[in-house]
C-alpha cells in the first residue's frame, strides 16, 4: 500500500515540469531559471511537510504555522497581528482559531483595554501538542536537507539571505516608469 498523499505526486510532477521547462529553454535568463528552481524545491518540501503533518498529527500546515506563531508569544497575539504575521486574511485566521479552540489547543480572550479585539494564546495542551509537532518537523526538515553538507547549508542560507535583501530592495523602490512616447 502506498503512503503517498495527493500532494506528493503533484509536487513531484510540478518539480519535474519546472525542470523540463528550464532545460527546454536554455535561452531563459539565469535569474528566471533560479526562480523556477527555488519554486520547485519549495513546493517539494512544503508538500512533504504537509503530508507528514497530516499523517502523523492529523493536522494541517496552516494550523501548525498558527501554533508556531503563538508558541513564540506566551502572552498571546491579537487576531489582526496574527493575520499579518501569517500573511493571510483575518477570515482564514478566524477559521483556524475556531477549530484549534474547539480542540482545546488555544483560548480566546478579550482585552480589557479594547473589547473589540481578540487575543489568542496556546493552552498547556496546545503547547504540549505543538512541542511534539515542532520536534518532528525539525527532524523532517533535517532529513529532507540531509543531502547537503554543513558548509553547503551555511552557504545556501547566507546566499538566500543575500537574495532576500535583493528582493526587498527591489520591491521597496517604485517600479521604473516606461516612456509614454509623449515628447
Amino acid at each position: 500500500m502506498s503512503t503517498q498523499s495527493p500532494d506528493q505526486p503533484q509536487a513531484a510532477a510540478l518539480a519535474d515540469d519546472v525542470t523540463a521547462i528550464v532545460e527546454a529553454h536554455p535561452d531563459h535568463s539565469d535569474e528566471l531559471r533560479l526562480w523556477l528552481r527555488l519554486l520547485a524545491v519549495s513546493n517539494l518540501i512544503e508538500a512533504e511537510i504537509r503530508r507528514r503533518l497530516r499523517e502523523r498529527f492529523a493536522t494541517t500546515l496552516p494550523r501548525f504555522d498558527l501554533m508556531a506563531q503563538l508558541e513564540r508569544a506566551p502572552d498571546g497575539i491579537l487576531l489582526g497581528e496574527l493575520s499579518r504575521r501569517m500573511m493571510v486574511s483575518n477570515g482564514n485566521v478566524t477559521g483556524l482559531v475556531e477549530r484549534l479552540a474547539l480542540e482545546g489547543h488555544i483560548v480566546r480572550e478579550t482585552p480589557e483595554t479594547d473589547r473589540r479585539a481578540t487575543r489568542v494564546r496556546l493552552t498547556a495542551e496546545g503547547r504540549s501538542a505543538f512541542a511534539a509537532m515542532a520536534e518532528e518537523h525539525s527532524g523532517w526538515v533535517a532529513e529532507l536537507l540531509a543531502g547537503l553538507g554543513e558548509s553547503d547549508v551555511a552557504d545556501l542560507y547566507r546566499r538566500l539571505g543575500d537574495l532576500k535583501a535583493s528582493v526587498t530592495s527591489a520591491t521597496a523602490a517604485p517600479p521604473p516608469q516606461k516612456p509614454t512616447g509623449d515628447a
